[in-house]
Protein backbone atom coordinates (compact mmCIF):
# COMPACT_ATOMS: atom_id res chain seq x y z
CA UNK A 1 0.00 0.00 0.00
CA UNK A 2 1.27 3.39 -0.89
CA UNK A 3 2.41 5.55 2.19
CA UNK A 4 3.42 8.63 0.60
CA UNK A 5 1.94 11.04 3.68
CA UNK A 6 4.20 13.92 3.95
CA UNK A 7 5.30 15.61 7.37
CA UNK A 8 3.37 12.45 8.94
CA UNK A 9 3.77 9.05 10.42
CA UNK A 10 3.84 5.90 8.04
CA UNK A 11 1.70 3.52 8.54
CA UNK A 12 2.81 0.16 6.85
CA UNK A 13 1.41 -3.28 6.17
CA UNK A 14 2.79 -5.87 8.01
CA UNK A 15 4.95 -8.52 6.76
CA UNK A 16 3.86 -12.27 6.15
CA UNK A 17 1.20 -13.56 8.75
CA UNK A 18 2.14 -10.82 11.27
CA UNK A 19 -0.70 -8.68 12.66
CA UNK A 20 -1.53 -5.07 12.22
CA UNK A 21 -1.38 -2.69 14.67
CA UNK A 22 0.71 -2.05 18.16
CA UNK A 23 -0.67 -4.80 20.04
CA UNK A 24 -0.89 -3.16 23.51
CA UNK A 25 -1.86 0.53 23.59
CA UNK A 26 -2.91 3.74 26.24
CA UNK A 27 -6.63 3.85 26.79
CA UNK A 28 -7.26 7.43 25.05
CA UNK A 29 -9.29 9.76 27.35
CA UNK A 30 -13.22 9.90 25.70
CA UNK A 31 -14.47 13.41 25.26
CA UNK A 32 -16.43 13.11 28.71
CA UNK A 33 -12.77 12.99 30.11
CA UNK A 34 -11.42 15.92 27.95
CA UNK A 35 -14.09 17.86 29.38
CA UNK A 36 -14.01 17.23 33.34
CA UNK A 37 -10.25 18.40 32.41
CA UNK A 38 -11.06 21.23 30.45
CA UNK A 39 -13.06 22.67 33.36
CA UNK A 40 -10.25 22.90 35.72
CA UNK A 41 -11.61 20.26 38.34
CA UNK A 42 -9.08 17.66 39.68
CA UNK A 43 -10.67 13.61 39.40
CA UNK A 44 -10.44 11.06 41.85
CA UNK A 45 -10.17 8.02 41.01
CA UNK A 46 -10.37 4.64 43.34
CA UNK A 47 -12.53 2.01 44.50
CA UNK A 48 -14.14 4.06 46.57
CA UNK A 49 -13.86 7.29 49.39
CA UNK A 50 -14.43 6.72 53.10
CA UNK A 51 -16.37 10.21 52.98
CA UNK A 52 -17.06 12.61 49.95
CA UNK A 53 -16.96 15.21 52.40
CA UNK A 54 -13.00 15.08 52.82
CA UNK A 55 -12.32 15.72 49.24
CA UNK A 56 -10.65 18.87 48.75
CA UNK A 57 -12.02 21.43 46.64
CA UNK A 58 -10.89 23.73 43.73
CA UNK A 59 -12.66 26.69 42.15
CA UNK A 60 -14.99 25.57 39.35
CA UNK A 61 -15.60 28.96 37.34
CA UNK A 62 -18.25 28.01 35.26
CA UNK A 63 -20.66 26.23 37.77
CA UNK A 64 -19.54 29.60 40.71
CA UNK A 65 -18.24 26.79 43.16
CA UNK A 66 -15.73 24.50 44.40
CA UNK A 67 -16.07 21.13 43.32
CA UNK A 68 -13.97 17.84 42.41
CA UNK A 69 -14.89 14.87 40.03
CA UNK A 70 -15.11 11.45 41.25
CA UNK A 71 -15.04 8.63 39.07
CA UNK A 72 -14.83 5.26 41.24
CA UNK A 73 -13.26 2.23 38.81
CA UNK A 74 -15.84 0.33 37.00
CA UNK A 75 -17.78 3.45 36.32
CA UNK A 76 -16.21 4.68 33.46
CA UNK A 77 -18.07 5.72 30.95
CA UNK A 78 -21.43 4.59 32.53
CA UNK A 79 -21.97 7.73 34.53
CA UNK A 80 -20.70 10.48 36.05
CA UNK A 81 -20.60 12.13 39.52
CA UNK A 82 -18.91 15.29 41.83
CA UNK A 83 -19.40 17.46 44.70
CA UNK A 84 -19.97 20.92 44.29
CA UNK A 85 -19.39 23.24 47.31
CA UNK A 86 -22.17 26.43 47.16
CA UNK A 87 -20.81 29.77 48.33
CA UNK A 88 -21.83 30.78 51.85
CA UNK A 89 -24.70 32.91 51.76
CA UNK A 90 -24.45 32.76 47.69
CA UNK A 91 -25.86 30.34 44.67
CA UNK A 92 -24.10 28.31 41.96
CA UNK A 93 -24.45 29.82 38.11
CA UNK A 94 -27.62 29.25 36.85
CA UNK A 95 -27.17 26.18 34.11
CA UNK A 96 -29.38 23.55 32.09
CA UNK A 97 -27.61 20.85 30.10
CA UNK A 98 -29.20 17.86 28.28
CA UNK A 99 -27.99 15.22 30.75
CA UNK A 100 -29.92 13.52 33.61
CA UNK A 101 -28.61 15.22 36.94
CA UNK A 102 -29.58 13.52 40.75
CA UNK A 103 -28.39 15.79 43.64
CA UNK A 104 -27.71 14.25 47.62
CA UNK A 105 -26.73 17.19 50.06
CA UNK A 106 -24.40 16.22 52.40
CA UNK A 107 -24.41 19.17 54.27
CA UNK A 108 -26.31 22.42 54.56
CA UNK A 109 -29.09 23.78 53.83
CA UNK A 110 -30.69 25.95 51.34
CA UNK A 111 -33.08 26.25 48.04
CA UNK A 112 -33.16 25.27 44.46
CA UNK A 113 -34.90 27.25 41.54
CA UNK A 114 -36.15 25.58 38.56
CA UNK A 115 -37.95 26.66 35.46
CA UNK A 116 -37.96 25.90 31.63
CA UNK A 117 -36.77 28.58 29.29
CA UNK A 118 -39.19 30.79 28.90
CA UNK A 119 -41.22 30.58 31.63
CA UNK A 120 -41.66 33.16 34.06
CA UNK A 121 -42.50 31.29 37.24
CA UNK A 122 -39.48 29.26 39.19
CA UNK A 123 -40.42 26.47 41.26
CA UNK A 124 -38.59 26.97 44.63
CA UNK A 125 -38.22 24.34 46.96
CA UNK A 126 -36.05 23.41 49.90
CA UNK A 127 -33.58 21.13 51.05
CA UNK A 128 -31.62 20.38 53.94
CA UNK A 129 -28.64 17.40 54.81
CA UNK A 130 -29.94 14.18 53.25
CA UNK A 131 -32.42 16.15 50.89
CA UNK A 132 -32.27 14.21 47.43
CA UNK A 133 -33.60 15.69 44.46
CA UNK A 134 -33.90 15.31 40.71
CA UNK A 135 -32.97 18.11 37.86
CA UNK A 136 -35.36 17.66 35.12
CA UNK A 137 -33.88 17.03 31.91
CA UNK A 138 -32.30 20.65 30.32
CA UNK A 139 -34.37 22.70 32.65
CA UNK A 140 -32.99 25.84 33.88
CA UNK A 141 -32.00 25.69 37.67
CA UNK A 142 -29.68 27.71 40.29
CA UNK A 143 -28.81 26.10 44.00
CA UNK A 144 -28.63 28.78 46.75
CA UNK A 145 -27.05 28.75 49.85
CA UNK A 146 -29.58 29.67 52.95
CA UNK A 147 -26.49 29.90 55.08
CA UNK A 148 -23.67 31.51 56.30
CA UNK A 149 -21.72 28.50 55.89
CA UNK A 150 -20.82 25.37 54.00
CA UNK A 151 -23.44 23.45 51.48
CA UNK A 152 -21.77 20.96 49.90
CA UNK A 153 -23.94 18.92 47.85
CA UNK A 154 -23.09 15.18 45.78
CA UNK A 155 -24.32 14.54 41.93
CA UNK A 156 -24.89 12.27 40.02
CA UNK A 157 -25.55 12.07 36.23
CA UNK A 158 -25.82 10.76 32.62
CA UNK A 159 -23.00 13.04 31.15
CA UNK A 160 -20.22 10.57 30.10
CA UNK A 161 -23.12 9.27 27.90
CA UNK A 162 -24.35 12.07 26.44
CA UNK A 163 -20.53 13.87 25.88
CA UNK A 164 -19.02 10.76 24.55
CA UNK A 165 -21.96 10.30 22.32
CA UNK A 166 -22.51 13.90 20.72
CA UNK A 167 -18.29 15.49 21.69
CA UNK A 168 -19.95 18.76 21.58
CA UNK A 169 -20.25 20.36 24.80
CA UNK A 170 -22.25 23.45 23.28
CA UNK A 171 -24.97 21.19 21.88
CA UNK A 172 -25.36 19.79 25.73
CA UNK A 173 -25.50 23.09 27.75
CA UNK A 174 -27.12 25.22 24.73
CA UNK A 175 -29.79 23.28 23.48
CA UNK A 176 -32.82 24.81 22.85
CA UNK A 177 -35.09 21.80 23.46
CA UNK A 178 -37.85 21.93 26.03
CA UNK A 179 -39.24 18.40 27.54
CA UNK A 180 -42.62 19.17 28.74
CA UNK A 181 -42.84 15.40 29.54
CA UNK A 182 -39.82 15.64 32.08
CA UNK A 183 -41.21 18.81 33.88
CA UNK A 184 -44.89 19.59 33.67
CA UNK A 185 -44.84 23.09 35.84
CA UNK A 186 -47.57 21.61 38.21
CA UNK A 187 -47.48 23.61 41.56
CA UNK A 188 -46.55 20.26 43.32
CA UNK A 189 -44.00 18.72 41.15
CA UNK A 190 -41.60 18.88 43.80
CA UNK A 191 -43.57 18.19 46.75
CA UNK A 192 -42.18 15.00 48.20
CA UNK A 193 -44.57 11.88 47.97
CA UNK A 194 -44.28 8.69 49.83
CA UNK A 195 -47.04 6.28 48.05
CA UNK A 196 -45.14 2.89 47.09
CA UNK A 197 -46.18 1.04 43.41
CA UNK A 198 -44.30 -2.13 42.58
CA UNK A 199 -41.62 -0.96 39.49
CA UNK A 200 -42.70 -2.37 36.57
CA UNK A 201 -39.72 -4.27 35.71
CA UNK A 202 -39.22 -6.43 38.87
CA UNK A 203 -41.82 -5.63 41.13
CA UNK A 204 -39.92 -4.44 43.90
CA UNK A 205 -41.22 -1.24 45.81
CA UNK A 206 -40.72 2.38 44.41
CA UNK A 207 -41.89 5.63 44.78
CA UNK A 208 -42.40 7.99 42.38
CA UNK A 209 -41.17 11.25 44.09
CA UNK A 210 -38.87 14.50 42.64
CA UNK A 211 -38.11 15.42 45.81
CA UNK A 212 -37.09 13.44 49.21
CA UNK A 213 -36.47 15.60 52.18
CA UNK A 214 -34.38 12.78 54.29
CA UNK A 215 -33.14 10.02 52.43
CA UNK A 216 -31.52 9.08 55.91
CA UNK A 217 -34.64 8.49 57.79
CA UNK A 218 -37.39 8.04 55.34
CA UNK A 219 -39.40 4.99 55.77
CA UNK A 220 -38.24 2.31 54.41
CA UNK A 221 -40.65 -0.65 52.51
CA UNK A 222 -39.69 -4.30 54.01
CA UNK A 223 -37.64 -6.41 51.41
CA UNK A 224 -35.21 -9.05 52.89
CA UNK A 225 -33.41 -9.66 49.85
CA UNK A 226 -30.13 -8.83 50.70
CA UNK A 227 -30.26 -10.00 54.55
CA UNK A 228 -33.55 -10.80 56.74
CA UNK A 229 -34.83 -7.41 57.65
CA UNK A 230 -33.15 -5.77 55.04
CA UNK A 231 -35.48 -2.82 53.66
CA UNK A 232 -35.58 -0.65 50.32
CA UNK A 233 -37.27 1.52 47.98
CA UNK A 234 -36.46 2.45 44.74
CA UNK A 235 -37.35 6.40 43.63
CA UNK A 236 -38.00 7.57 40.30
CA UNK A 237 -37.99 10.81 39.46
CA UNK A 238 -38.22 13.29 36.85
CA UNK A 239 -38.76 10.17 34.43
CA UNK A 240 -34.95 9.28 34.52
CA UNK A 241 -33.26 6.37 33.32
CA UNK A 242 -30.79 7.19 35.96
CA UNK A 243 -31.44 4.31 38.19
CA UNK A 244 -31.01 4.47 42.26
CA UNK A 245 -32.46 3.10 45.16
CA UNK A 246 -32.62 3.26 49.02
CA UNK A 247 -31.81 0.10 51.59
CA UNK A 248 -30.95 -0.65 54.61
CA UNK A 249 -29.55 -3.51 56.48
CA UNK A 250 -29.77 -4.09 59.88
CA UNK A 251 -27.08 -3.32 62.77
CA UNK A 252 -26.02 -6.43 63.96
CA UNK A 253 -26.19 -8.05 60.49
CA UNK A 254 -24.85 -8.16 56.74
CA UNK A 255 -25.55 -8.36 52.94
CA UNK A 256 -25.49 -11.80 51.31
CA UNK A 257 -22.29 -11.58 48.59
CA UNK A 258 -23.30 -11.46 45.33
CA UNK A 259 -22.03 -10.57 41.58
CA UNK A 260 -23.03 -8.33 38.46
CA UNK A 261 -21.26 -5.90 36.61
CA UNK A 262 -19.67 -2.79 36.68
CA UNK A 263 -21.92 0.16 37.43
CA UNK A 264 -23.42 0.70 40.95
CA UNK A 265 -21.79 2.60 43.46
CA UNK A 266 -22.82 2.50 47.05
CA UNK A 267 -23.20 5.54 48.82
CA UNK A 268 -24.05 5.17 52.85
CA UNK A 269 -26.00 7.20 53.94
CA UNK A 270 -26.42 6.37 58.26
CA UNK A 271 -24.25 4.17 60.03
CA UNK A 272 -20.77 2.74 59.45
CA UNK A 273 -19.39 -0.37 57.85
CA UNK A 274 -17.08 -2.33 55.39
CA UNK A 275 -17.52 -3.70 51.66
CA UNK A 276 -15.26 -6.31 50.38
CA UNK A 277 -15.11 -6.75 46.50
CA UNK A 278 -13.33 -9.63 44.29
CA UNK A 279 -13.88 -11.13 40.97
CA UNK A 280 -16.24 -13.21 40.62
CA UNK A 281 -13.02 -16.04 39.08
CA UNK A 282 -11.90 -15.73 42.03
CA UNK A 283 -14.98 -18.28 43.70
CA UNK A 284 -16.89 -17.65 47.00
CA UNK A 285 -14.39 -18.53 49.06
CA UNK A 286 -10.81 -16.49 48.34
CA UNK A 287 -9.78 -16.48 51.58
CA UNK A 288 -9.72 -20.19 51.94
CA UNK A 289 -8.62 -21.05 48.27
CA UNK A 290 -5.80 -18.78 48.91
CA UNK A 291 -7.26 -15.90 46.16
CA UNK A 292 -6.32 -12.65 48.27
CA UNK A 293 -4.57 -10.68 46.14
CA UNK A 294 -7.73 -9.28 44.04
CA UNK A 295 -9.53 -8.63 47.15
CA UNK A 296 -10.68 -5.41 47.39
CA UNK A 297 -12.29 -3.55 50.81
CA UNK A 298 -13.39 0.03 52.06
CA UNK A 299 -13.96 1.25 55.36
CA UNK A 300 -16.58 3.72 55.04
CA UNK A 301 -18.79 6.03 57.12
CA UNK A 302 -22.33 8.45 56.33
CA UNK A 303 -21.40 9.74 52.67
CA UNK A 304 -18.53 7.59 51.96
CA UNK A 305 -19.03 5.57 49.03
CA UNK A 306 -16.99 2.78 47.06
CA UNK A 307 -17.61 0.94 44.04
CA UNK A 308 -19.59 -2.46 44.19
CA UNK A 309 -17.81 -4.11 40.88
CA UNK A 310 -14.55 -2.36 40.28
CA UNK A 311 -14.35 -3.20 36.46
CA UNK A 312 -14.30 -5.44 33.96
CA UNK A 313 -16.75 -9.05 34.18
CA UNK A 314 -18.74 -9.64 36.95
CA UNK A 315 -17.75 -9.07 40.67
CA UNK A 316 -18.42 -10.62 44.29
CA UNK A 317 -19.37 -7.46 47.06
CA UNK A 318 -20.44 -7.69 50.01
CA UNK A 319 -21.78 -5.06 52.76
CA UNK A 320 -21.03 -5.45 56.22
CA UNK A 321 -22.95 -2.92 59.39
CA UNK A 322 -20.27 -2.78 62.14
CA UNK A 323 -21.78 0.34 64.00
CA UNK A 324 -24.98 0.52 66.73
CA UNK A 325 -26.62 2.01 64.04
CA UNK A 326 -28.43 0.43 61.16
CA UNK A 327 -26.43 0.48 57.97
CA UNK A 328 -28.35 2.56 55.14
CA UNK A 329 -27.55 2.66 51.75
CA UNK A 330 -28.20 4.40 48.40
CA UNK A 331 -27.19 2.40 45.72
CA UNK A 332 -26.25 4.60 42.32
CA UNK A 333 -25.97 2.55 38.59
CA UNK A 334 -26.18 5.59 36.24
CA UNK A 335 -28.69 4.06 33.32
CA UNK A 336 -28.05 0.12 33.55
CA UNK A 337 -30.52 -0.73 35.79
CA UNK A 338 -31.52 -4.57 35.85
CA UNK A 339 -33.96 -3.81 33.35
CA UNK A 340 -31.33 -3.66 30.84
CA UNK A 341 -29.51 -6.57 31.07
CA UNK A 342 -28.32 -8.18 27.67
CA UNK A 343 -31.00 -9.90 25.49
CA UNK A 344 -33.79 -9.14 23.36
CA UNK A 345 -36.74 -7.03 24.38
CA UNK A 346 -39.47 -9.47 26.24
CA UNK A 347 -36.70 -12.23 27.19
CA UNK A 348 -37.15 -14.45 30.49
CA UNK A 349 -35.05 -13.13 33.01
CA UNK A 350 -34.25 -13.53 36.61
CA UNK A 351 -33.17 -11.10 39.56
CA UNK A 352 -30.01 -13.45 39.93
CA UNK A 353 -28.18 -10.92 42.34
CA UNK A 354 -31.31 -11.79 44.82
CA UNK A 355 -31.34 -15.87 43.88
CA UNK A 356 -28.85 -18.01 46.07
CA UNK A 357 -25.89 -19.64 44.09
CA UNK A 358 -26.60 -23.35 44.71
CA UNK A 359 -30.49 -21.86 43.12
CA UNK A 360 -29.10 -20.48 39.94
CA UNK A 361 -28.19 -17.06 40.84
CA UNK A 362 -24.95 -15.33 41.81
CA UNK A 363 -25.40 -14.34 45.94
CA UNK A 364 -23.45 -16.53 48.28
CA UNK A 365 -25.94 -18.32 50.89
CA UNK A 366 -23.81 -17.88 54.33
CA UNK A 367 -23.76 -21.47 54.62
CA UNK A 368 -21.51 -21.20 51.50
CA UNK A 369 -19.62 -18.14 52.26
CA UNK A 370 -15.74 -18.35 53.02
CA UNK A 371 -15.63 -18.65 56.80
CA UNK A 372 -13.16 -15.66 56.92
CA UNK A 373 -16.20 -13.46 57.04
CA UNK A 374 -17.88 -14.46 59.90
CA UNK A 375 -15.14 -14.66 62.04
CA UNK A 376 -13.80 -11.10 61.64
CA UNK A 377 -17.47 -9.58 61.74
CA UNK A 378 -18.07 -11.25 64.73
CA UNK A 379 -14.50 -9.90 66.23
CA UNK A 380 -15.21 -6.14 64.52
CA UNK A 381 -18.46 -6.14 66.05
CA UNK A 382 -17.01 -7.24 70.06
CA UNK A 383 -14.46 -4.31 69.75
CA UNK A 384 -17.55 -2.12 68.36
CA UNK A 385 -19.50 -3.31 71.25
CA UNK A 386 -22.59 -4.14 69.17
CA UNK A 387 -24.62 -7.29 69.30
CA UNK A 388 -24.43 -9.94 66.39
CA UNK A 389 -27.63 -10.71 65.14
CA UNK A 390 -26.69 -12.97 62.96
CA UNK A 391 -28.76 -16.46 63.13
CA UNK A 392 -26.28 -19.36 63.79
CA UNK A 393 -28.85 -21.49 61.47
CA UNK A 394 -28.30 -19.39 58.76
CA UNK A 395 -24.40 -20.88 58.46
CA UNK A 396 -26.26 -24.62 58.24
CA UNK A 397 -26.17 -26.11 55.07
CA UNK A 398 -29.57 -27.66 54.43
CA UNK A 399 -30.77 -31.25 55.28
CA UNK A 400 -27.36 -31.37 57.30
CA UNK A 401 -27.91 -33.45 60.49
CA UNK A 402 -28.14 -31.40 63.61
CA UNK A 403 -25.23 -33.17 65.17
CA UNK A 404 -23.15 -31.91 62.15
CA UNK A 405 -24.22 -28.59 62.73
CA UNK A 406 -23.41 -28.05 65.97
CA UNK A 407 -20.21 -29.24 65.27
CA UNK A 408 -19.77 -27.15 62.43
CA UNK A 409 -20.83 -23.97 63.79
CA UNK A 410 -18.57 -25.04 67.26
CA UNK A 411 -15.54 -24.77 64.45
CA UNK A 412 -16.63 -21.37 62.63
Amino acid sequence: MPHDLKDGVHWHEPAGTKKAGFGEFAKQPTPYDAWMEAEGVPVFRGIGISTVANLPLHNWKRRGGRGHFIQLYGTETKWGCYVVEVPPGGALNPEKHMYEEIFLVVEGRGTTEVWQEGDAKKHVFEWQKGSMFSIPMNAWYRVVNATSGGALLLAGNTAPNVLNMLNNADAVFNNPFVFRDRFSGADDFFKAKDDIEPDPVRGLAMRRTNFIPDVVNCELPLDNRRSVGYRRVEPFMTNNQFYYWIAQHENGRYSKAHAHTSAAVLICLKGQGYTYSWPERDGPTPWKDGKTSDIMRLDYGQFGMVTAAPGGARWYHQHFSVSKDDFRLSAWFGPHNPGRDPGAPGAKHTDYTAIDLDKGGTAIPYWMEDPYLRKEFEETLKKNDVQCRMDPKWYVAPNTDKSEAEKRDTVV
